[in-house]
């Protein structure tokens, strides 16, 4: 591809390795823990090798964070790792990595929120945790740290409140009434696509995000691209049909992204071996870049 100068591309900014970098990337390709069977892990990789396509510069928002530092660790070593085994070593590797701002994490399966959040040095009970997901994701731990158990792994085992729990764009027909009710009984905020589609992607979370400023140090933000619509998710194995569309949940991350409390943030659920055409991958890329976009707006 001929290069043009007037024209910076996503992977160039990726790849600028700064030694004093605010925002670190990390692959964590996990896919041993998917109740549905997922190559996950073959993701992290993937989703780079669609920056190309994209430039730093979102025209709509008139932001380019090309100035942003930023420094792509790689992948961790985890892909071969079981569920039991796995999240030892996440966290781990996690605690080791060097401070920044944001550190975003390139999933992999959902079963890495739970160690990632394990890790953040704040109290416990002074972190915050957002999910962008159509589902709960607090099935029981009886099966093991599966990809559809992290909220409950937090909230039963790590001491993390329920009611520093918000959830955005549960679905339809994506969980179970029993599943709901325990969200309920911990104090889980649940916010539906219905909510966001009546009262607006930025109203709903922002008023998140004021809610657990009051009472969290620090805030983890989980996106699990099946929370789109399964027409623009193909390969994510739990999308399903009445999602949120990629502008809406583009703009939720970028509201978080620019928010000094939001320390961490990992994309997951897409499999890139059953995605259609990269529409998946380039709809996890396009959430990437519009985090990073809203980063650069930090004050």
């Amino acid at each position: 591809m001929r290069k043009d100068p007037y024209w910076p591309r996503a992977d160039v900014w990726l790849a600028q390795d700064h030694p004093d970098p605010e925002v670190v990337v990390v692959g964590v390709p996990t896919s041993k823990a998917s109740i549905s069977p997922s190559r996950a892990d073959l993701t992290p990789l993937a989703v780079r090798d669609r920056l190309g396509r994209f430039s730093t510069f979102h025209g709509e928002w008139g932001i380019d964070f090309g100035a942003v530092g930023v420094a792509d660790e790689g992948n961790w070593p985890v892909s071969e790792l079981d569920m039991h085994e796995m999240p030892a070593v996440v966290e781990h590797l996690s605690r080791s990595l060097p401070p920044v701002s944001l550190t975003l994490y390139l999933g992999g399966d959902n079963a890495i929120t739970r160690p990632l959040v394990r890790a953040l040095p704040s109290e416990r009970g002074r972190v915050g945790l957002i999910t962008f997901d159509a589902h709960h994701d607090v099935r029981t731990l009886d099966l093991g740290p599966t990809n559809g158990s992290p909220i409950r792994g937090l909230i039963d085992e790590d001491d993390l409140p329920g009611a520093n729990v918000v959830q955005i764009g549960i679905h339809s027909f994506a969980n179970s009434a029993e599943y709901r009710a325990y969200c309920d009984d911990n104090g889980v905020t649940v916010m539906t696509v219905g909510d966001v589609e009546q009262r607006g992607i930025g109203s709903v979370v922002e008023d998140a995000l004021t809610v657990l400023t009051a009472k969290c140090d620090a805030i983890y933000v989980d996106v699990d691209v099946d929370v789109l619509d399964r027409s623009l998710a193909p390969g994510c194995p739990g999308a399903r049909p009445g999602g949120l569309r990629v502008r809406d949940l583009a703009e939720g991350v970028r509201r978080c992204a620019r928010h000094d409390k939001v320390v961490a943030m990992d994309f997951v659920e897409v499999d890139a071996e059953a995605d259609r055409d990269g529409l998946t991958l380039d709809a996890m890329a396009h959430l990437i870049l519009a985090t990073v976009a809203g980063f650069s707006e930090r004050s």
